[in-house]
């Protein structure tokens, strides 16, 4: 490809996993790592090889970017506060990848694509690991004929919250809203106070306290799978990794409730963990996504506004996650199972 990818806060812990993977995957991609500190961004792009460094403003409309030989996608790693980055590429229609919007601001973003869905490919994955949650639950709902309840809860240690950035991101949203956002009996709706207070299970068994959020994957897991009942919650605290006395791991507890293929009730239960923590799960969502915008697999995605489930497979979505060291396993509880009358 001719042209660099353009990974806005690229020097970050999320961005440069993310132009990690993508260097192994393509070796011959151009990579320019963004951001505000030029110092930071350089060792960044030394370490991989075969990439640039640069500063960028996100209050200007030109990013502060002087280059004029062009890029061929913009994913932003950092909020786009100004959405001077949509706009950026939008003007030269080059796909947009974003993930630090969260459901209750989306709005400035999802206006501001549709006004100009013929631009350029914008890709919404302000969800849990940039999707890869949301395409875990579609891979394990193969095994369904009808899903009737979708749970999901996260645990998040306290020690791995990511970057500064991540931190910024997530006390905005907790500031925004302490209510949650559900789906229930097929209505999207809001819970709060009591109501959306949850107890989180860890894999080993740990019960922390949760609380069940607005996040992006609600709607996309209810608008793909048809299930009427779809909650998220998740729980800050210390991680089944800190409690071995390892590093932060990060854990996602999918529970699915349904019938299975020949009409009998079926009810499932497993894990999404990895020991090394969020950072690269989200840093492999993201990466799928850019290649998927990029044509580098896949068909040729369109202009308009696109979530991560309806571009990427599932099963190839597993296939990346065993690479980088993710697993899933059985809850301990025995769930998983099917149940018959």
């Amino acid at each position: 490809m001719e042209h660099s990818v353009l990974i806005m806060g690229g020097s970050g812990q999320a961005g440069a996993g993310t132009a990690a993977l993508l260097r192994r995957w393509y070796p011959e991609l151009p990579l320019t790592i963004a951001g505000r500190d030029l110092g930071r961004a350089r060792r960044v792009a030394d370490e991989l090889g075969g990439a640039t460094a640069v500063t960028i403003d996100l209050r200007r409309g030109d990013l502060g970017l002087q280059r004029t030989d062009g890029y061929s996608a913009v994913v932003a790693m950092v909020r786009d506060s100004h959405l001077n980055g949509l706009r950026y590429a939008q003007d030269r229609g080059l796909p947009y990848v974003s993930i630090s919007s969260g459901l209750v601001d989306i709005g400035p973003e999802v206006v501001a694509a549709g006004l100009r869905a013929g631009a350029a490919p914008v890709l919404l994955a302000s969800h849990w690991y940039a999707g890869l949650v949301v395409l875990a639950v579609l891979g394990l709902a193969r095994e369904f004929d009808r899903l009737d309840t979708i749970e999901v809860s996260g645990v998040l240690d306290e020690q791995d919250s990511g970057g500064p950035a991540a931190t910024v991101d997530m006390a905005r949203l907790l500031a925004a809203t302490s209510a949650g956002h559900v789906r229930r009996d097929g209505v999207f709706d809001w819970v709060s106070g009591p109501d959306a207070q949850v107890e989180v299970i860890s894999v080993d068994g740990a019960v922390l306290p949760g609380q069940i959020v607005p996040i992006l994957d609600v709607p996309s897991l209810a608008v793909a799978t048809g299930a009427p009942n779809v909650r998220f919650a998740f729980a800050i605290g210390e991680s089944a990794g800190r409690r071995r006395g390892g590093p932060a791991s990060t854990e996602v507890r999918i529970d699915l409730e349904g019938v299975d293929r020949a009409g009998a009730p079926l009810r499932t239960s497993r894990y999404l963990l990895h020991p090394e923590g969020q950072r690269p799960l989200t840093a492999l969502g993201v990466a799928l996504g850019v290649e998927r915008l990029l044509g580098l697999r896949g068909d040729p995605v369109l202009p308009g506004l696109h979530t991560p489930e309806a571009l990427i497979d599932p099963g190839y979505a597993a296939e990346r996650m065993a690479e980088i060291g993710a697993t899933f396993t059985d809850s301990a509880d025995r769930e998983s199972r099917a149940v018959h009358p």
